[in-house]
């Protein structure tokens, strides 16, 4: 098990240095000692959401944190526009739905990404709309959201701007403050390379308004509560937190620094393009537009009699290699490269070895080492 390289959208593979971190003694939650450890924490997370705003943990997968930024913000009978344009925009609708809250779908294209036009031109056609949720790294279909320029749109709107940054906080660009994004959410186990179990969310002032404006609808994930704990000295958190899964984001979130969140973000986009020209090299047919591909990870369209079970079975199995299938409609279809977190050419290598003998054995390519070779190329 240990041998099975893991090249999935998440969980990553976790740096000894944040494996040996969680390893420390379990200190009292409610003490001096957790309180230190959670606020450099948070601190650090500001820093790589890159926002002067106060961050906050939850103990909960990434789609603990989508719904407490929705739950949060946007009250029961109000209208918010959900981007739905892969797995997670439709998760962001259905959170969105759970809660009462009149939800708007902007539905793209799978493998293509909104544009800052239909935005405009969606909050232009009703001037209701409370907030709207995109999802900056749709893993599902390996396109990324020009977040940015969306930001500038957001601007001209009373509308609070709702970003899913979980696969890609830590390896492409996410400036919170400067991109004007009201809530931006994260998880562990994608580009910060920690354990799966932790999320973060930050809200800007505008969202606070939000917050302080609504009936709490949600008990464990009321940023209400999260703000009086955090406020507390020693901070705490309103609830009972994973202290090793604390121990864990912290000691990734210092390993993110110290390369360099535009360094970090440079590696993750080298890997993307290398992975991008090596399967063109095998032969193979990307799923998503080249122009808006992610930077995290890859979408493959399955070769021409080439089934899920074999191919990725035999990565797994033979080669040592785990890649992630298809969801829904694209389940067997499609197969993805995750190239985030601790990702460089050698993983890659082994990557692409694996798909190209893959291949081979089932008469799907003649040349099982062009996409090493192209990996090779790439890292020249």
């Amino acid at each position: 098990m240990d041998d099975i390289l893991l090249m999935l959208p998440g969980p990553t593979t976790v740096d000894p240095r944040v494996l040996a971190a969680m390893s420390k003694a379990v200190v009292n939650h409610r003490g001096a000692k957790y309180g230190e450890i959670l606020t450099e924490t948070t601190e650090l997370m500001s820093k790589v959401f890159q926002t002067p705003n106060k961050s906050y943990l939850l103990t909960g997968s990434g789609t603990a944190a989508m719904e407490a930024a929705v739950a949060n913000t946007v009250a029961p009978g109000e209208k918010m526009l959900n981007v739905v344009g892969g797995k997670f925009g439709e998760r962001f609708m259905k959170i969105a739905n759970t809660h009462g809250i009149e939800s708007k779908e902007l539905a793209v294209e799978w493998g293509t990404a909104v544009t800052p036009k239909q935005i405009e031109e969606a909050l232009d056609a009703d001037e209701d709309i409370k907030a709207v949720s995109v999802i900056h790294n749709e893993t599902s279909t390996g396109v990324a959201a020009p977040i940015e320029e969306i930001g500038k749109v957001m601007r001209n709107y009373d509308a609070l701007y709702i970003v899913d940054t979980v696969s890609s906080l830590g390896g492409d660009h996410v400036d919170v403050e400067k991109f004007g994004i009201d809530v931006c959410v994260t998880g562990s186990q994608k580009c910060l390379a920690a354990p799966p179990g932790m999320a973060a969310i930050t809200l800007s002032d505008a969202a606070w308004d939000a917050v302080d404006k609504i009936e709490t609808n949600t008990y464990y994930l009321d940023m209400k509560a999260a703000r009086k704990s955090g406020d507390k000295n020693p901070p705490e958190t309103p609830y009972t937190p994973s202290v090793s899964l604390t121990y864990a984001m912290n000691e990734a979130l210092k390993i993110v620094m110290e390369e360099g969140l535009e360094n970090r973000v440079a590696r993750h986009h080298k890997a993307a393009k290398a992975s991008v020209e090596a399967v063109k090299a095998l032969g193979l047919e990307l799923f998503a537009d080249e122009a808006v591909s992610s930077a995290t990870v890859t979408a493959v369209k399955m070769p021409e009699g080439v089934t899920d079970a074999e191919f990725r079975g035999t990565t797994r199995d033979k080669y040592g290699v785990e890649l992630a299938g298809g969801q829904d409609h694209l389940k067997g279809n499609v197969f993805r490269i995750g190239h985030m977190g601790c990702i460089s050419y050698k993983e890659l290598v082994q990557t692409f070895a694996a798909i190209g003998m893959t291949l081979k054995g089932l008469g799907a390519i003649e040349d099982a080492g062009a996409g090493v070779a192209s990996i090779t190329e790439s890292y020249l």
